[in-house]
Order: C-alpha cells, then structure tokens, then sequence
C-alpha cells in the first residue's frame, strides 16, 4: 500500500483528502505544517502539498522536500498566484491542482504522477539557483551505458542512470531537466511545440503559465555552457542544436 502525505493546516480539508486516499488504497499521512513535513517523509510515494502553510512558503517546502526525497509533489492551493505556483514548480513541484479538487480527479492525477515517476538512488542535492536534487548523481561513476544512449554531437544521455554527458564531463541536471532535456535530444534539430513538451514532460492536463518551462531550458541552458544548445522558435517552441563551437552541427 503506498503512502501519500498531506500537508494542509486545514482539518476538513485534510481529512476530506484522507478519506478518499484510503477509499481508494492508499495509507494516508498528515502534516499540519512545512517543517513537520519534512520529518514524515520516510517511505511516502507522493506528496499532496497545499502551497499556503502557517510556517514556510510553499515554494520552500518543495525545496527542502525535493533535496530529501524523489517522491512527486502534488501542489494544491484555491487562492495561490501564478507567480507562487511557478516557483513552486522552479522548486520541485511536479504538478499543481486547483482547489476544491473533486476525489476522481485527485486520484486519477496521483496515478498519473506515479506512472511517471522514475527510480531513483541515491541523490543529490543541487546548486541553491534551482533548489531540486539531482537527477544524474546516481550511477555516474559507472560512466554511460551504450544500449540505454540518446546523443547528439558530445551531449550523451543514459537513459537507465539518468546521467548527462558533455564533452565526456557529467553535467548535473534535475529530474524535470533530463526529462526535458531527453525529449529534445530524440529529435535533434526538430522543433518541439511548448503543449507538446509541457503534455509530456509535465502533465497532460496542465493547469497554468508554461512559463516554468522557460526556466528550465534557461536552467539548462547554463549547465551545458551555451545558449545555442536549445533554440527558441518564436512563437511555436523550442529545438536542439549542437553549436557550431562544439565540432558538429544539426541540419
């Protein structure tokens, strides 16, 4: 049975959330606040995380959740602005949902999320600027596996150890920026339409600015060394390019 934690300072709206967890087979946790959440998080399968907490910023939370642990944060609020649901996304959030949330849709969002979240080993925590934990620390030193291999020019990425490879030097990336990055790489040179990229990389049924996806190619943009790695096409989205300085280009 996976455990989902709950963190809301609102009793009925906590137990409302347990109630339809344990209907539907899932052993629920509560958390009335950001730093006691942060204290149950041992063995919990998805995080259901209102963003407006007595003691911390919901941003924050994510922060310290994601340097801990790789479980799906499911951001909840009925008065946040969109500025705080896209930092809480920068942070580490991996979707949001308006509230009053009918159950169906929360359950089927959860099952959604927990299809597509990875295995993880061991992590760690990233540079303050991005505040999620590292999705290629684990099996870096058993270098890229050719078989499980998505490259383009010197950019390689593992898919099974979720390492990224640049000019045979790991770049340390987040779990949402291999998944963008890898969606990019299937296609070098081919342009990816932003509902495209966020349907795939975030949720299919996203609900906000994509402007968090901006910062994410911004965020890689500075990890592989040049903004010329990922081109922005105005208007339609965005594709991947191998810079003319690193010896090889995409038609």
């Amino acid at each position: 049975m996976r455990t989902v934690l709950i963190v809301d300072d609102d009793d009925d709206v906590a137990d409302s959330l347990a109630q339809a967890l344990t209907e539907h087979g899932f052993r629920p946790r509560r958390a009335a606040a950001g730093a006691e959440a942060l204290d149950l998080l041992d063995d919990v399968s998805i995080v259901l995380l209102e963003l407006s907490l007595p003691d911390l910023a919901g941003d924050e939370v994510c922060r310290q959740i994601r340097e801990q642990s790789c479980a799906p944060i499911l951001a909840m609020s009925g008065q946040a602005e969109e500025v705080d649901r896209v930092l809480a996304f920068h942070m580490g959030a991996d979707a949001f949902a308006p509230k009053p949330l009918g159950s169906y849709e929360l359950i089927a969002r959860i099952h959604a999320l927990l299809r597509r979240s990875c295995r993880c080993g061991a992590r760690q925590p990233e540079a303050a600027d991005t505040g999620e934990a590292d999705a290629g620390a684990a099996g870096a030193a058993g270098g890229i596996d050719a078989e499980h291999t998505l490259s383009t020019g010197p950019l390689q990425l593992d898919l099974r150890t979720r390492t990224v490879v640049l000019h045979d030097k790991e770049i340390l990336v987040t779990r949402r920026e291999f998944d963008l990055l890898a969606l990019l790489i299937e296609q070098p040179g081919t342009v990816h339409w932003r509902r495209d990229i966020m349907a795939r990389v975030w949720d299919e049924n996203w609900f906000g600015s994509t402007r968090t996806l901006d910062v994410h190619v911004g965020s890689l943009r500075g990890k592989l060394g040049s903004r010329e790695w990922i081109k922005t096409v105005r208007g339609i989205g965005y594709r991947l390019v191998v810079p003319a300085a690193a010896g090889m280009s995409v038609p």
